[in-house]
């Protein structure tokens, strides 16, 4: 077990790849740091430079002042080998060894000392896997190979753990079974954990703290919950998949709030400090859209920003349910609620439908240059 204090992990790193270029910078302590983004950001790159499996064009990669990486930066060149950086990676893939049983997988790593058999015993038994030790890869499920790569990252008691979504290929009750598990772990063991991911639930369900990057560069760092709920810029936003996203103009700003017009339609948005007459991105949850009952008396929470459209269409899951509806002017919003919510409307499709868009819940973005980060 590490001190909580220690294992700070500092990146700063350049490197292209054909026409893609990587620059990003950040730091991480003894927490799970999110690195999200679409496809092709350049998420599994930048945990391949940290793990020295490909090699930067210019920069540093430290741990607690142990320099892991250094080029073209000022003092003398370095670049360890993977082995001595003491970082466990699980792969999206697992990519374990098929010849080898589940033990000799976790057992490789450790290649010196009378104990490594015992010690992967003892991690697969963790691992609720102790049964399975002598089968090999293609006898096991998706999830009991996820779990031996787990294994064998954490066999050389590392300092760092790399993730590079290990739990793409898994249903949902194993994923939420296996979240739990690694921050468990990530905790006992005082952890720095890099887990790469494009899926938002992932993020929120394992991150202490979320970097979204972009096209090789780190848009907004800081707290899951806080990047989500006030994203930098509109394509911060994008990247998060922020529905009900749109361009608005402020016609008023008093010290009520300020007066929206998204093209005719009026709206009233909280206190910020914005003159008249410029242009704004705006979002508001599809949660923070509320439906309207024509036949009960309006309670404060709804009083404002009430809107007419038209249901578009309508979809469901287990939990949720969720409408696109066709304002006046023109565009679309998407508004989502409990299934058990709203019973008494019928809120089919080509009906028309009363909203309010929460006064309070109407965020607006700050301008370019004046980033929220963390």
């Amino acid at each position: 077990m590490h001190d909580k204090d220690r294992n700070r992990l500092s990146i700063d790193i350049e490197k292209r790849l054909g026409g893609f270029s990587l620059n990003v910078r950040f730091e991480a302590a003894t927490e799970v740091l999110v690195l999200y983004g679409p496809s092709g950001a350049g998420k599994s790159t930048t945990l391949n430079a940290i793990a020295g499996l490909n090699h930067p064009d210019a920069g540093e990669i430290s741990l607690d002042g142990e320099l892991f990486f250094r080029r073209h930066r000022d003092g003398p060149s370095c670049n360890l080998p993977p082995r001595r950086r003491s970082i466990g990676y699980v792969f999206q893939h697992y990519s374990l060894f098929p010849h080898m049983t589940a033990l000799e997988n976790v057992a490789y790593p450790r290649t010196r000392g009378k104990d490594r058999h015992q010690r992967a015993h003892e991690l697969l038994d963790r691992m609720g896997l102790a049964h399975l030790a002598g089968h090999r890869p293609h006898e096991l499920s998706g999830g009991q190979r996820q779990r031996v790569a787990i294994a064998r990252a954490l066999a050389i008691e590392p300092r760092i753990l790399l993730l590079d979504e290990p739990f793409s290929a898994l249903d949902l009750a194993l994923r939420q079974r296996f979240q739990q598990e690694l921050g468990q772990l990530q905790r006992e063991l005082c952890l720095v954990v890099i887990y790469v991911t494009h899926n938002l639930d992932d993020a929120f369900a394992m991150g202490n703290r979320l970097a979204v990057l972009q096209e090789g560069r780190i848009r907004q760092i800081g707290p899951v919950d806080e990047v989500f709920r006030y994203p930098a810029d509109h394509q911060v936003a994008e990247v998060m998949g922020i529905r009900n996203l749109f361009r608005a103009r402020v016609v008023a700003a008093t010290g009520a709030g300020l007066v929206l017009d998204w093209d005719g339609l009026g709206l009233h948005a909280p206190v910020q400090p914005l003159p008249g007459n410029v242009d704004v991105t705006v979002y508001i949850q599809p949660e923070d859209i509320k439906i309207i009952y024509p036949d009960r008396p309006l309670m404060d929470a709804v009083s404002h920003n009430q809107v007419e459209g038209n249901i578009s269409s309508r979809s469901r899951n287990a939990n949720f349910e969720s409408l696109q509806v066709r304002l006046k002017n023109g565009h679309e919003v998407e508004v989502r609620f409990p299934r058990h919510a709203y019973l008494p409307l019928s809120l089919n499709p080509g009906e028309k439908i009363h909203l309010s868009l929460r006064r309070e819940c109407l965020t607006l973005l700050p301008p370019a240059g004046k980033r929220k980060d963390g």
